[in-house]
């Protein structure tokens, strides 16, 4: 299950147990539709709460990733798993944005309103 809001050019999601593909395709329409107004697009992605995700979801997120690699600016992770921490490295790989994991969710939230002074 996740949670989503966004405003101006920054798209908030925070995941609940476990990450499925019907999850990650919610994510991307509201993505997509920020995507039409704001671009490119800043990302505060919440794991601290996921257990699991599905194997379907990690593929649709690298196609995804791949096809919209220039379309996001600054992404912020905010997790305490280390494996969590090496999948957003590998991440980068992938998309054109300064992908960044933290701790601390005040941390992430200042380090995306940096980017706006």
């Amino acid at each position: 299950m996740i949670t989503t809001q966004h405003q101006d050019h920054l798209v908030e999601f925070a995941v609940f147990g476990e990450f499925t593909l019907a999850d990650f395709k919610e994510f991307e329409g509201m993505v997509l539709s920020e995507i039409k107004f704001s671009r490119p697009v800043d990302l505060l992605v919440d794991l601290r709460d996921m257990a699991d995700f599905t194997v379907d979801m990690a593929w649709e997120e690298i196609r995804f990733s791949r096809q919209h690699a220039a379309d996001f600016r600054r992404i912020a992770v905010i997790t305490d798993s280390q494996w969590v921490t090496w999948s957003a490295w590998l991440s980068q790989l992938f998309v054109n944005a300064d992908v960044t994991v933290f701790a601390d969710e005040t941390e992430a939230r200042n380090w995306l309103a940096e980017n706006d002074e």
